[in-house]
């Protein structure tokens, strides 16, 4: 008895319980306890880069930002080794199109330069998320206590909700999308909600950060997370 217990510690626990999201439908992640979450990929600023009465223009739009909401989002970064296949390709392409000789010749030297210095090198590119929560016990006007006690009895099984209600709640989610998206845009940021196929691409990618490198989802549009029983 001991021995099994012991061998089933060693093997640890199904990526499928570790990760908490039940599906992703219409762009959004329905998660298991029957909340729902959207996600923003947000541009960058060189913030050193900006004058000092630029930098205290951000951060007052910052702060503003910060202060207009009521709920809590999550800002998330991800640094990963920059990939450069796909531009490597298209030059490939172009260089294959090209009609002079010793420009053909230049682009090949190009690509061999590029991918030798991202060999050698750990070139890393950062991608800002932020995410935006909603839980269906908000849209009633239930008092604290009871949205509390009924979150908890909705994390403790899976919550039934018709077609209609699903887009009840995404309307209401996305209102708030679109709040923040337009806060971020105020800062000077570029904001965009991702989509069914790019959320599936997001966590491919960061659940499968070896595999995702070096096979790619080709037809990702085909593909979703199989809806459990309603």
């Amino acid at each position: 008895m001991v021995d099994e217990m012991k061998s089933t510690e060693k093997k640890g626990k199904p990526s499928q319980v570790l990760v908490r999201l039940k599906e992703i439908r219409d762009g959004v992640l329905v998660l298991n306890d029957g909340t729902m979450r959207a996600v923003i990929m947000v541009s960058s600023i060189n913030f050193a880069l900006k004058s000092e009465d630029e930098q205290s223009a951000i951060i007052f739009a910052y702060q503003d930002f910060l202060n207009s909401l009521d709920y809590p989002i999550q800002i998330t970064i991800s640094s990963r080794k920059a990939d450069i296949t796909p531009y490597l390709e298209e030059v490939k392409v172009l260089r294959e199109k090209q009609q002079n000789e010793l420009l053909r010749v230049q682009m090949g030297e190009y690509i061999n330069f590029v991918s030798e210095l991202v060999k050698d090198s750990s070139i890393m590119t950062k991608t800002f998320f932020v995410t935006i929560p909603f839980s269906v016990t908000q849209a009633s006007k239930e008092g604290f206590f009871a949205r509390i006690f009924k979150g908890a009895k909705a994390a403790t099984g899976n919550q039934k909700i018709t077609e209609q209600e699903f887009g009840h709640y995404r309307a209401q989610l996305y209102q708030r999308v679109e709040q923040v998206a337009s806060g971020l845009r105020a800062i000077g940021l570029r904001a965009v909600p991702l989509k069914t196929p790019e959320l599936l691409e997001l966590f491919y990618n960061f659940y499968n950060p070896m595999t995702s490198h070096n096979q790619r989802l080709h037809d990702v549009g085909q593909l979703k997370i199989e809806e459990t029983e309603r």
